[in-house]
């Protein structure tokens, strides 16, 4: 059927073969929606318009001349790439009067403003799609970002030198953005000096990406702005803010400014005031910076079921990652793994994402809340949370009134705390001079054991509470801290039985950190202050009570846990249940089963799979928490379990060879195994050819005692029993072997070390590994190391190769694939999410390997 001669001017064809073919075929449904006003002067092709001669030809008789229109006057004219020049790269027949467009450059935005699907316009604009909203959303969340980020970069204290009394002149002050974290005041001045810009004072501390810059007067900052503004440094192009100081410091200034006679002080509520009159209070002035639930919470404002489904996108997206990378990391000329095959199957995952276990307790749930010391955006002395990062110039705190996942209990602590802060005469932490005394408040909590939790109101189960004050008492007088600390005890004593029902009050703990950051080591000293004494109402110091250290304890599995002020515990406990019952479930665990605890900690997860094993062996450096482990072992009357004290890759390989049964037909190629695995480790440590002589069979020893291996420096602590005794020689006919090992690993969020998954790999007795991440992000990183086939030559790491400085943790993951021993990979069989986060968008990721 032909089409009218108008049409076969205008349109292409639709394909590469019907690129000569004078007669074009129908319009098709994409092109009527394209070119709509030329699908209307197409022939009907259906059977009813041939039977009333509908047929359309032009009239050779008597021919009427025709006034084509400008093609490029119509809407849609070049808002389509041509499907020939899509699959060529040429033009079709119709050349320069194609009504297509034949390169990016010659495309044009559709009538409705959007771009055509096959476009690489389009495609990236869908790639900022899938990330979150329209590109008209995000500009707009990005310049809203932006304005946030200049209100939160007005918590700046201004420069010591500054005549003023250290407070910034807002007229004649400017904040530099997007400057490097390793400059300091003097680069930052250098740098002004290098580019001309005269200035009176000039501020930056290393490890901000903003910095100030103070002008002699107007006239000097107008000549400065437009100079900065267009210089870059590296990649990245300066800004320059407006300084909004804390009303706190506005005020103080206003007040040097009206007389030297103007008495400063505090009020009751933390504002300052002249002359008994209030001045910066937190009228909410700087609204629109982010609160306290924004910052921690970000999902607060939507559904629990649309904050599982968005966690579980994420954790797919981190999966794909792991098929990617392993594809790209195989050796070359060695076959792929099934699971990558097979991996389009499903999505281009490496295994079923089996779904995501949400939390039993969504509001409230967290049993360990850190406090932040500081001031709010109105310059009250606020305990909270940080509404941003440091390193960005933030140091405003926000009260946690309405962040969903810390429990009343903990915020009811908090304003006490901050209410005496704002009496107290010793100053807060300055995170610019890294100077003050109170820095932050801990809350822990345990909760009853047994008795149903009460959704509405969880903090009807919690019985045992613990507060930990962090302070720096360098630099100030003894006597003035222990009377401030006597304070403090009284008022959170006079606080929790003020409260009705009265708040529970365990234990309250001082800890004294020098650092700049609030992380402090675990050996930082504890100094346990006692509570007020109902009878009389006095309350002390107690100074000789200091080696008793104080506990509270939670229950997991029924289970009774005790807790020390700085041992790690799962900050959702009922959701930490279900993370340790699937954890047990996919081990396939039996009562021939010995399980290696990796990482163990204070031993949760083998304790409360000890009962469905033969035997648990848990392996942890930190010799704090192996004895916190052996102390919970004893608490629960728990007999099949030991604790290594001691380096992964020291201990593992003769922890495998004690307790592994070897069939009689491998007994020649295990010597040779192990040998392998002993070498590559002690190749990594550079203590190659004295493996055996520097890491012996480890001993089982008291789980009161604790001894120095005097060879290695290795601190090994366990608890006695018949089923895992050991002696000098490493034969002892006591020890109990097991032919199913299965290996649990449960690293900190920078993930397991390189020698430690070189330990778990080469073993070849280890066939099954459970994997609990609360980093998606390392463990798509561990796993490619893992089950990466082995090449047929390895290659020798390169220590100093400083490119990898700038990999990612996925590429720096497969240059090491290419340096693993020769060993069997593992393959991802299964993997499932679990929310023990919820309001984050945080979640554990649980993936089953075998071999």
């Amino acid at each position: 059927m032909a089409s009218p001669q108008s049409s076969l001017d205008q349109l292409p064809p639709s394909s590469p073969q019907q690129a000569p073919n004078p007669t074009p075929a129908p319009i098709s449904a994409a092109a009527e929606e394209t070119f709509p006003e030329t699908a209307e002067k197409t022939v009907d092709p259906s059977p009813e318009a041939d039977s009333s001669g509908a047929k359309r030809k032009r009239d050779e008789e008597n021919p009427e001349p025709e006034t084509k229109p400008d093609p490029s006057s119509q809407p849609w004219y070049k808002t389509s790439l041509c499907s020939y020049f899509r699959r060529n790269s040429g033009s079709c027949a119709h050349g320069s009067t194609c009504r297509y467009a034949h390169s990016e450059g010659e495309l044009r935005p559709r009538p409705d403003n959007s771009w055509d699907p096959t476009s690489e316009r389009a495609k990236k604009a869908l790639k900022l799609d899938k990330e979150g909203d329209d590109a008209g959303k995000e500009e707009e969340e990005e310049d809203e970002k932006e304005k946030e980020d200049e209100i939160m970069m007005t918590d700046m204290i201004a420069d010591e030198g500054d005549a003023n009394g250290g407070c910034l002149d807002v007229e004649l002050s400017k904040c530099l953005v997007h400057l490097p974290r390793r400059w300091t005041t003097d680069n930052l001045k250098k740098f002004l000096s290098e580019s001309g810009v005269s200035f009176k004072l000039a501020k930056k501390k290393k490890g901000m990406t903003v910095g100030f810059v103070t002008f002699e007067n107007l006239e000097q900052l107008a000549a400065a702005v437009p100079e900065l503004e267009e210089k870059s440094v590296g990649n990245k192009k300066i800004k320059v803010a407006n300084v909004l100081p804390r009303s706190y410091d506005k005020n103080i200034k206003t007040a040097m400014d009206e007389g030297e006679n103007a008495a400063v002080s505090k009020s009751s509520d933390g504002t300052a005031t002249v002359d008994g009159e209030s001045l910066g209070a937190d009228d909410g002035s700087n609204s629109k910076a982010k609160c306290a639930r924004d910052a921690v919470t970000p999902l607060a404002h939507i559904s629990y079921g649309d904050q599982l489904e968005q966690k579980k996108k994420s954790v797919a997206q981190m999966l794909i990652k792991l098929t990617r990378n392993t594809r790209k990391a195989c050796p070359t000329g060695v076959s792929l793994p099934e699971w990558i095959l097979k991996a389009r199957e499903i999505g281009n995952l490496p295994c079923k994402l089996e779904g995501i276990l949400e939390s039993p307790l969504v509001n409230g749930y967290r049993n360990k809340c850190e406090f932040s010391v500081g001031h709010s955006l109105g310059g009250k002395p606020t305990v909270g949370f940080m509404l941003g990062n440091f390193r960005a110039g933030v140091t405003a705190v926000d009260e946690p009134v309405d962040c969903p996942n810390v429990s009343s209990i903990a915020l009811k602590y908090a304003l006490i705390f901050q209410e005496f802060l704002q009496q107290s005469s010793l100053p807060m932490w300055n995170r610019f001079k890294n100077t003050g005394f109170w820095r932050q408040l801990t809350v822990r909590e345990g909760r009853l054991p047994g008795k149903p939790t009460d959704t509405e109101h969880p903090e009807a189960n919690i019985s045992e509470v613990m507060l930990m004050v962090q302070v720096s008492t360098k630099g100030f007088d003894d006597a003035i801290v222990t009377s401030e600390l006597e304070r403090l005890t009284l008022s959170f004593t006079n606080g929790a039985a003020a409260n009705s029902p009265p708040l529970p009050l365990t234990a309250l703990v001082l800890q004294d950190h020098q650092g700049i950051s609030n992380v402090a080591p675990s050996d930082a000293p504890l100094r346990m202050l006692h509570s007020t004494n109902a009878e009389n109402g006095t309350s002390a110091v107690d100074k000789a009570d200091n080696t008793a250290e104080p506990r509270i304890h939670d229950y997991i599995s029924n289970l009774r846990f005790s807790i020390s002020p700085t041992a790690f515990f799962q900050v959702n406990t009922l959701a930490a249940e279900k993370l340790y019952a699937l954890a047990g479930d996919w081990a396939d665990l039996g009562p021939d089963t010995l399980l290696f605890d990796v990482c163990c900690g204070t031993g949760t997860i083998g304790l409360t799979l000890a009962h469905r094993v033969g035997m648990v062996v848990g392996i942890e450096m930190n010799a704090s928490a192996v004895s916190d482990a052996n102390r919970n072992a004893e608490l629960n009357g728990i007999k099949n379990c030991r604790f290594v004290a001691g380096k992964a890759e020291h201990v593992i390989g003769s922890l495998l060879q004690e307790y592994l049964i070897v069939p009689e037909k491998k007994e020649d190629e295990l010597p040779n195994s192990s040998e392998t695995i002993d070498k590559a480790v002690a190749t990594s440590d550079g203590n190659e050819g004295d493996v055996d002589e520097k890491n012996p069979r480890v001993e089982l020893v008291d789980s009161v005692d604790a001894t120095k291996d005097s060879e290695n420096g290795i601190e090994v602590e366990g608890q006695p029993q018949s089923s895992c005794s050991a002696v000098e020689d490493g034969t002892s006919s006591s020890t109990k072997q097991f032919k199913n090992v299965v290996a649990i690993v449960d690293p900190p969020r920078n993930g397991l070390h390189p020698i430690v998954i070189k330990a778990l790999r080469t073993h070849s007795g280890l066939r099954r590994l459970v994997y609990i991440s609360c980093n998606p992000e390392t463990l798509v990183a561990n796993a490619i190391e893992l089950c990466t086939p082995s090449p047929e030559t390895v290659e020798k790491g390169n220590k100093n190769n400083r490119a990898w400085r700038n990999m990612s943790s996925a590429g720096l993951a497969r240059h090491r694939a290419k340096s693993m021993p020769i060993s069997e990979p593992f393959r991802p069989v299964k993997a499932m999410a679990v929310d023990l986060f919820p309001h984050t968008p945080h979640c554990e990721l649980v993936m089953l390997l075998e071999r």
